[in-house]
């Protein structure tokens, strides 16, 4: 009989599994804030040229 885990959601332990969803929400809202940031520019310079 084998001692090796069966699957590989028998090797990830629940901490790596914990800073792996902390390091994805991390991205989710880093692309969030760039989307934003981006959409605030793009109607800022839309202003900017309607004010002319």
């Amino acid at each position: 009989m084998s001692t090796a885990p069966a699957s590989r959601a028998e090797v990830v332990s629940p901490a790596d599994r914990r800073v792996r969803h902390q390091a994805r929400d991390a991205a989710v809202l880093m692309t969030f804030s760039l989307g934003m940031s981006l959409l605030f520019a793009a109607a800022f310079l839309l202003l900017a040229g309607l004010g002319r």
